[in-house]
Protein backbone atom coordinates (compact mmCIF):
# COMPACT_ATOMS: atom_id res chain seq x y z
CA UNK A 1 0.00 0.00 0.00
CA UNK A 2 1.01 3.51 -0.71
CA UNK A 3 0.15 6.68 0.48
CA UNK A 4 1.60 10.56 -0.44
CA UNK A 5 0.33 13.80 0.34
CA UNK A 6 1.77 16.18 -2.60
CA UNK A 7 5.33 15.13 -3.51
CA UNK A 8 5.68 13.50 0.14
CA UNK A 9 5.10 9.91 0.54
CA UNK A 10 4.18 9.08 3.68
CA UNK A 11 3.75 4.99 3.38
CA UNK A 12 5.90 3.61 0.69
CA UNK A 13 5.09 0.41 -0.54
CA UNK A 14 4.12 -1.52 2.83
CA UNK A 15 2.55 -4.91 2.63
CA UNK A 16 1.82 -6.71 5.79
CA UNK A 17 -0.79 -9.45 6.87
CA UNK A 18 -1.88 -9.63 10.54
CA UNK A 19 -3.38 -13.46 11.02
CA UNK A 20 -6.90 -14.01 13.53
CA UNK A 21 -5.94 -13.98 17.11
CA UNK A 22 -2.21 -12.24 16.03
CA UNK A 23 -1.00 -8.78 18.02
CA UNK A 24 0.95 -7.35 15.35
CA UNK A 25 3.11 -4.39 16.57
CA UNK A 26 4.31 -1.56 14.67
CA UNK A 27 7.22 0.26 15.51
CA UNK A 28 8.63 3.76 14.57
CA UNK A 29 10.07 7.06 15.18
CA UNK A 30 7.85 10.02 14.84
CA UNK A 31 7.04 10.88 11.11
CA UNK A 32 8.04 7.25 9.79
CA UNK A 33 4.51 6.70 9.11
CA UNK A 34 2.79 4.57 11.26
CA UNK A 35 -0.53 7.21 11.90
CA UNK A 36 -1.26 7.56 7.84
CA UNK A 37 -0.76 3.57 7.56
CA UNK A 38 -3.36 3.28 10.44
CA UNK A 39 -5.78 5.84 8.91
CA UNK A 40 -6.14 3.73 6.04
CA UNK A 41 -6.26 0.33 7.56
CA UNK A 42 -9.35 1.95 9.34
CA UNK A 43 -10.91 3.51 6.37
CA UNK A 44 -10.85 6.92 7.01
CA UNK A 45 -7.90 7.52 4.14
CA UNK A 46 -7.50 6.25 0.66
CA UNK A 47 -4.41 4.86 -0.28
CA UNK A 48 -2.82 5.98 -3.98
CA UNK A 49 -1.64 2.62 -4.54
CA UNK A 50 -2.50 -0.68 -3.54
CA UNK A 51 -5.49 -2.53 -1.46
CA UNK A 52 -6.43 -2.89 2.55
CA UNK A 53 -8.84 -5.71 2.86
CA UNK A 54 -9.88 -7.29 6.29
CA UNK A 55 -11.46 -11.10 6.01
CA UNK A 56 -11.65 -10.41 2.46
CA UNK A 57 -13.21 -7.17 2.27
CA UNK A 58 -11.57 -4.55 0.86
CA UNK A 59 -11.85 -1.17 2.90
CA UNK A 60 -11.98 2.41 1.83
CA UNK A 61 -13.51 5.40 3.09
CA UNK A 62 -16.85 4.90 0.55
CA UNK A 63 -16.74 0.66 2.29
CA UNK A 64 -19.02 1.51 5.50
CA UNK A 65 -19.83 -2.17 5.62
CA UNK A 66 -16.01 -3.26 5.46
CA UNK A 67 -15.30 -0.36 7.72
CA UNK A 68 -17.62 -1.88 10.50
CA UNK A 69 -14.94 -5.03 10.53
CA UNK A 70 -12.38 -2.67 12.04
CA UNK A 71 -12.32 -1.31 15.93
CA UNK A 72 -10.20 1.97 16.16
CA UNK A 73 -9.09 3.29 19.65
CA UNK A 74 -7.27 6.67 18.76
CA UNK A 75 -4.21 7.79 20.67
CA UNK A 76 -6.36 10.82 22.25
CA UNK A 77 -9.60 10.01 24.20
CA UNK A 78 -12.61 10.35 22.33
CA UNK A 79 -15.32 9.76 24.96
CA UNK A 80 -17.87 12.90 26.51
CA UNK A 81 -16.77 13.66 29.81
CA UNK A 82 -19.99 14.90 31.05
CA UNK A 83 -22.07 11.25 29.87
CA UNK A 84 -21.49 8.65 32.06
CA UNK A 85 -19.34 5.48 31.36
CA UNK A 86 -22.66 3.42 29.91
CA UNK A 87 -23.79 6.70 28.46
CA UNK A 88 -20.69 6.99 25.85
CA UNK A 89 -20.83 3.14 24.83
CA UNK A 90 -24.48 3.49 24.42
CA UNK A 91 -23.87 6.36 21.75
CA UNK A 92 -21.45 4.64 20.30
CA UNK A 93 -22.61 2.00 19.77
CA UNK A 94 -25.59 3.52 18.00
CA UNK A 95 -23.22 4.49 15.70
CA UNK A 96 -22.32 1.20 14.84
CA UNK A 97 -26.25 0.28 14.09
CA UNK A 98 -26.86 -1.67 17.98
CA UNK A 99 -29.85 -1.46 20.10
CA UNK A 100 -32.69 -2.66 22.04
CA UNK A 101 -30.88 -5.24 24.19
CA UNK A 102 -27.91 -6.50 21.85
CA UNK A 103 -26.50 -3.20 22.53
CA UNK A 104 -27.58 -3.30 26.06
CA UNK A 105 -25.80 -6.71 26.52
CA UNK A 106 -22.40 -5.54 24.59
CA UNK A 107 -22.09 -2.37 27.06
CA UNK A 108 -22.24 -4.31 29.74
CA UNK A 109 -19.95 -7.17 28.67
CA UNK A 110 -17.21 -4.55 27.27
CA UNK A 111 -17.34 -2.59 30.46
CA UNK A 112 -16.60 -6.16 32.59
CA UNK A 113 -14.00 -6.67 29.99
CA UNK A 114 -12.03 -3.43 30.96
CA UNK A 115 -13.21 -4.10 34.60
CA UNK A 116 -15.21 -0.82 34.49
CA UNK A 117 -18.87 -2.49 35.74
CA UNK A 118 -19.30 -0.97 38.93
CA UNK A 119 -18.21 2.72 37.68
CA UNK A 120 -20.81 2.44 34.66
CA UNK A 121 -23.57 4.58 35.81
CA UNK A 122 -20.46 7.58 37.17
CA UNK A 123 -19.54 10.47 34.25
CA UNK A 124 -16.57 10.30 32.62
CA UNK A 125 -15.20 13.68 33.78
CA UNK A 126 -14.80 12.15 37.13
CA UNK A 127 -12.30 9.28 35.50
CA UNK A 128 -8.61 8.84 36.27
CA UNK A 129 -6.65 8.85 32.99
CA UNK A 130 -6.23 5.08 32.57
CA UNK A 131 -10.16 4.32 33.57
CA UNK A 132 -10.69 6.80 30.47
CA UNK A 133 -8.20 5.11 28.32
CA UNK A 134 -9.74 1.19 29.31
CA UNK A 135 -13.21 2.97 28.72
CA UNK A 136 -11.72 4.35 24.93
CA UNK A 137 -10.57 0.44 24.32
CA UNK A 138 -14.47 -0.47 25.49
CA UNK A 139 -15.88 1.72 22.42
CA UNK A 140 -14.09 0.03 20.41
CA UNK A 141 -14.86 -3.55 20.94
CA UNK A 142 -18.65 -2.83 21.47
CA UNK A 143 -19.43 -3.99 17.58
CA UNK A 144 -16.89 -6.97 18.48
CA UNK A 145 -14.58 -6.33 14.72
CA UNK A 146 -12.44 -8.58 13.33
CA UNK A 147 -9.36 -6.07 13.85
CA UNK A 148 -9.21 -3.85 16.55
CA UNK A 149 -6.89 -1.28 16.16
CA UNK A 150 -4.77 0.47 19.20
CA UNK A 151 -3.00 3.49 18.58
CA UNK A 152 -0.60 3.92 21.55
CA UNK A 153 -3.34 3.18 24.17
CA UNK A 154 -1.12 3.41 27.51
CA UNK A 155 0.10 6.60 26.79
CA UNK A 156 0.19 8.64 30.71
CA UNK A 157 -1.85 6.30 32.33
CA UNK A 158 -0.31 4.66 35.89
CA UNK A 159 1.61 1.36 36.38
CA UNK A 160 -1.74 -0.25 37.55
CA UNK A 161 -3.85 1.05 34.45
CA UNK A 162 -1.00 0.04 32.26
CA UNK A 163 -0.75 -3.37 33.30
CA UNK A 164 -4.66 -3.93 33.01
CA UNK A 165 -4.36 -2.79 29.68
CA UNK A 166 -1.96 -4.98 28.09
CA UNK A 167 -3.82 -7.95 29.80
CA UNK A 168 -6.73 -6.88 28.11
CA UNK A 169 -4.88 -6.52 24.56
CA UNK A 170 -3.54 -10.38 24.99
CA UNK A 171 -7.12 -11.44 26.08
CA UNK A 172 -8.40 -9.98 22.60
CA UNK A 173 -5.93 -12.28 20.51
CA UNK A 174 -6.65 -15.25 22.59
CA UNK A 175 -10.31 -14.86 21.70
CA UNK A 176 -9.46 -14.68 17.90
CA UNK A 177 -9.77 -11.20 17.44
CA UNK A 178 -6.64 -9.42 15.15
CA UNK A 179 -4.93 -6.59 16.95
CA UNK A 180 -2.50 -4.00 15.47
CA UNK A 181 -0.92 -2.47 18.09
CA UNK A 182 1.16 0.42 17.97
CA UNK A 183 3.30 1.94 20.90
CA UNK A 184 6.28 3.75 22.52
CA UNK A 185 7.12 1.91 24.85
CA UNK A 186 9.30 -1.50 23.82
CA UNK A 187 8.53 -3.59 26.65
CA UNK A 188 5.01 -3.30 25.65
CA UNK A 189 5.90 -4.76 22.45
CA UNK A 190 7.80 -7.57 23.56
CA UNK A 191 5.51 -7.99 25.80
CA UNK A 192 2.42 -8.50 24.46
CA UNK A 193 3.25 -9.10 20.61
CA UNK A 194 3.42 -12.02 19.00
CA UNK A 195 5.25 -10.37 15.97
CA UNK A 196 6.75 -6.54 15.38
CA UNK A 197 7.44 -4.49 12.06
CA UNK A 198 9.47 -1.81 12.30
CA UNK A 199 8.45 1.22 9.40
CA UNK A 200 10.90 4.01 9.23
CA UNK A 201 10.63 6.78 6.14
CA UNK A 202 7.08 5.10 5.26
CA UNK A 203 9.10 1.78 4.18
CA UNK A 204 8.41 -1.44 6.41
CA UNK A 205 12.40 -1.92 7.03
CA UNK A 206 11.97 -5.71 9.13
CA UNK A 207 9.19 -7.85 10.44
CA UNK A 208 9.07 -10.75 12.86
CA UNK A 209 9.03 -12.43 15.80
CA UNK A 210 10.95 -11.18 18.76
CA UNK A 211 13.44 -13.99 18.53
CA UNK A 212 13.62 -13.68 14.38
CA UNK A 213 14.65 -9.59 15.06
CA UNK A 214 17.00 -10.47 17.51
CA UNK A 215 18.66 -12.59 15.80
CA UNK A 216 19.40 -10.13 12.86
CA UNK A 217 21.86 -8.42 15.48
CA UNK A 218 23.86 -11.54 15.33
CA UNK A 219 24.49 -11.45 19.38
CA UNK A 220 25.51 -7.82 19.43
CA UNK A 221 25.34 -5.98 22.64
CA UNK A 222 24.32 -2.44 23.51
CA UNK A 223 26.24 0.33 25.27
CA UNK A 224 23.90 3.24 26.41
CA UNK A 225 25.95 5.86 28.16
CA UNK A 226 25.18 8.83 29.74
CA UNK A 227 27.29 11.89 29.58
CA UNK A 228 27.25 15.59 29.89
CA UNK A 229 29.59 17.58 27.59
CA UNK A 230 30.08 17.32 23.48
CA UNK A 231 29.66 14.07 22.17
CA UNK A 232 30.38 14.82 18.71
CA UNK A 233 33.96 13.54 18.80
CA UNK A 234 33.30 11.14 21.17
CA UNK A 235 31.04 9.73 18.65
CA UNK A 236 33.86 9.65 15.85
CA UNK A 237 35.89 8.35 17.93
CA UNK A 238 34.12 5.61 18.91
CA UNK A 239 32.73 4.89 15.23
CA UNK A 240 36.91 4.02 14.95
CA UNK A 241 37.06 1.32 18.04
CA UNK A 242 37.22 -2.35 16.58
CA UNK A 243 34.39 -4.24 17.53
CA UNK A 244 31.75 -1.55 17.24
CA UNK A 245 29.10 -1.34 14.34
CA UNK A 246 26.73 1.80 15.30
CA UNK A 247 26.66 4.26 17.73
CA UNK A 248 23.66 7.68 17.71
CA UNK A 249 23.56 9.81 19.65
CA UNK A 250 20.74 12.17 21.35
CA UNK A 251 19.12 13.94 24.37
CA UNK A 252 22.92 13.86 26.06
CA UNK A 253 22.86 9.51 25.39
CA UNK A 254 25.04 7.38 23.36
CA UNK A 255 24.16 3.93 22.07
CA UNK A 256 27.19 1.98 20.60
CA UNK A 257 25.92 -1.34 18.93
CA UNK A 258 29.02 -3.85 19.83
CA UNK A 259 30.22 -7.49 19.48
CA UNK A 260 30.72 -8.45 23.40
CA UNK A 261 30.01 -4.84 25.29
CA UNK A 262 31.39 -5.75 28.65
CA UNK A 263 35.15 -6.67 27.16
CA UNK A 264 34.71 -3.02 25.03
CA UNK A 265 32.99 -1.13 27.95
CA UNK A 266 36.59 0.13 29.74
CA UNK A 267 37.67 1.08 25.82
CA UNK A 268 34.56 3.22 25.81
CA UNK A 269 35.04 4.83 29.32
CA UNK A 270 38.56 5.62 28.11
CA UNK A 271 37.62 7.10 25.11
CA UNK A 272 34.92 9.04 26.85
CA UNK A 273 37.76 10.79 29.26
CA UNK A 274 39.65 11.76 26.48
CA UNK A 275 36.92 13.85 24.85
CA UNK A 276 36.17 15.45 27.72
CA UNK A 277 32.95 13.98 28.82
CA UNK A 278 31.68 13.91 32.87
CA UNK A 279 29.76 10.45 32.61
CA UNK A 280 26.57 9.81 34.35
CA UNK A 281 25.85 5.99 34.10
CA UNK A 282 26.92 3.48 31.75
CA UNK A 283 25.33 0.07 31.00
CA UNK A 284 26.08 -3.00 28.45
CA UNK A 285 22.21 -4.39 27.33
CA UNK A 286 22.03 -7.72 25.54
CA UNK A 287 20.61 -8.03 22.52
CA UNK A 288 16.65 -6.99 22.89
CA UNK A 289 13.96 -5.60 20.09
CA UNK A 290 15.53 -1.86 21.56
CA UNK A 291 18.56 -2.96 20.15
CA UNK A 292 17.21 -3.79 16.73
CA UNK A 293 15.00 -0.55 16.17
CA UNK A 294 18.35 1.73 16.83
CA UNK A 295 20.53 -0.34 14.69
CA UNK A 296 18.13 -0.48 12.24
CA UNK A 297 16.38 2.88 12.58
CA UNK A 298 19.30 5.34 14.58
CA UNK A 299 16.50 6.38 16.37
CA UNK A 300 15.18 5.62 19.87
CA UNK A 301 11.57 4.56 19.70
CA UNK A 302 10.25 7.65 21.24
CA UNK A 303 12.02 10.37 19.39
Amino acid sequence: MTRRFGDRTAVDGVSLRIAASETYGLLGPNGAGKSTLIRVVCGLLSADAGTVSVAGHPVRPDRHAARALVGYVPQDVALYPDLTARENLRFFGRMYRLGGRVLAGRVAEVLDLVDLADRGDERVESFSGGMKRRLNIAAGLLHQPTLLVLDEPTVGVDPQSRHAILDSVRSFGAAGMAVLYTTHYMEEAERICDRVGIIDHGRLIAEGTRRELVAELAERDRIELVADGDLTAFTAACRGLSGVDTVTTGEGRAHLLAVDGASLLPVVLDTATRHGLTVRSVQVIEPDLESVFLHLTGNALRE
